[in-house]
């Protein structure tokens, strides 16, 4: 549900900003305002299924998210679109990590890659069928039904849940940390409402620089107080684990340029090969078609590879989809756009999924919660900014061209900064250990410590 959200919205883009009156560039407020929010209050969501009982908070997850989706649809501006979002966010924030941390509180290290895999295949069902399901809904019914389909999954979430996932007796945390978690929370929104802002001409010129002032303060803040609070919102010593630490950090670079790439391509589409929403979402099925195709063969690529070698070459292949994407021009074929989405939904699918299962392989039973807090918030966060990454290099090229509106050379532009994070994860993925991650891959032996 919520990947069919995330990708029936970015196809129904254009449409929505000419209903509501706004520029398509800003209803990106409408993406990164949930990912910001997912981002904020994802940090509690361990804490949040320790106290309440795991299965109890996924459940009220979904129906405030179902809700939240019901008002996205009623929203009669940009405003009130942005704040169901908002809602919907917080919803999101304790559905996909605690349904996450239900699943690796049962599973071996050496079940981890399958298990992840299989976690990760329903969830492409929501890419793969979003983008033809959001152009269908929003050249034939209307933009607003492309958050009402949440509704009835939602009602069957509920349902499955109540009856197949089981009630689990946790020990009772300790005490919130109510500083850290107020100290990150704001400092991540700062930091995106600069992100979102800069350079966008919606706010005054200084706002967005005093907001990534007042985050960085608050950043520093918070790394402060986690190391001298008896129980950190924030588990520094997490990142003492080098499989954890590189699976987050390589990881979230990837994010950064995967998550621009659905962003921009159904504005490629509709804006510069003048395709319809319908047309936009057959063409961007691709990636997820890709992505659905690699899951059966990422644990023999793992087996045969291993982390560090799949992590570390699998970057730049994932950075060379991209780039190839600069190079769409409305005299390509859909055809052959297809073919090369399809192969980069190969690449980011072995990509997700191994940085995925690297976070977890060597962390402590008694550390996955804090865990999945931390590698949520940085996957959430990086696809935040993979949103205002994309966005702001197609705003900037625009600009430095002299156009009122992005053209063919500015998406261009925008694919090769969207190509960059990727090649930059690539030299952190090859500091693991040749066998890290060994229990989970099954290549090789040993540990997984960095060299």
């Amino acid at each position: 549900m919520q990947n069919l959200d995330s990708s029936v919205i970015a196809t129904a883009l254009p449409t929505m900003a000419r209903e509501l009156g706004t520029e398509p560039l800003h209803l990106s407020a409408a993406i990164t305002s949930y990912l910001v929010a997912l981002t904020v209050f994802i940090p509690v969501s361990g804490w949040v299924a320790d106290r309440y009982g795991a299965k109890r908070v996924f459940m009220v997850a979904i129906a405030v998210f179902a809700f939240a989706s019901m008002l996205c649809g009623l929203s009669r501006g940009l405003g009130e679109l942005v704040a169901a979002r908002v809602l919907q966010g917080v919803g999101g924030a304790m559905m996909v990590p605690v349904a996450r941390l239900l699943l690796m509180r049962r599973i071996r290290p050496e079940e981890m890659v399958r298990a992840t895999t299989w976690l990760s295949m329903p969830g492409l069902l929501g890419p793969i069928l979003g983008p033809p399901v959001g152009g269908l809904l929003t050249d034939n019914v209307s933009w607003r039904a492309v958050f009402w389909i949440n509704l009835p999954i939602a009602a069957i979430g509920l349902l499955m849940v109540w009856r197949f996932v089981p009630a689990s007796d946790e020990a009772r945390p300790p005490r919130l940390d109510l500083v850290g978690v107020t100290l990150i929370g704001a400092s991540l929104a700062c930091l995106m409402f600069g992100a979102e802002t800069v350079g966008r001409g919606v706010v005054a010129e200084w706002l967005p620089v005093l907001g990534f002032a007042i985050g960085a303060a608050l950043g520093w803040a918070a790394v402060r107080w986690a190391r001298r609070a008896p129980h950190p919102a924030l588990d520094l010593g997490l990142f003492s684990i080098p499989t954890f630490a590189v699976g987050v950090g390589a990881g979230s670079l990837f994010r950064v340029g995967a998550g621009a790439a659905p962003f921009l391509l159904p504005l490629f589409l509709q804006l510069g090969f003048g395709a319809s929403a319908t047309v936009s979402g057959m063409v961007t099925l691709a990636t997820a078609l890709g992505a659905f195709l690699m899951k059966p063969m990422t644990t023999m690529a793992l087996r045969r590879f291993g982390f560090r070698n799949v992590l570390m070459w699998n970057a730049v292949v994932v950075a060379a989809t991209l780039a190839a994407c600069a190079a769409f021009d409305p005299s390509w074929p859909l055809a052959a756009v297809f073919v090369v989405l399809a192969a980069g939904g190969l690449a980011r699918s072995l990509q997700f999924t191994a940085s995925n299962a690297m976070s977890y392989v060597d962390v402590p039973g008694g550390k996955l919660s804090a865990a999945t807090s931390i590698a949520g918030t940085a996957q959430q966060l990086s696809m935040a900014l993979g949103v205002t990454w994309g966005a702001s290099w197609l705003a900037a090229s625009a600009a430095l061209a002299g156009r009122a509106a992005p053209g063919v050379p500015d998406f261009a532009m925008a694919f090769l900064g969207a190509a960059l994070p990727p090649l930059l994860a690539a030299p952190i993925a090859g500091r693991l250990a040749r066998d890290a991650g060994a229990a989970a891959s099954g290549h090789g032996a040993g540990g997984g410590a960095a060299r």
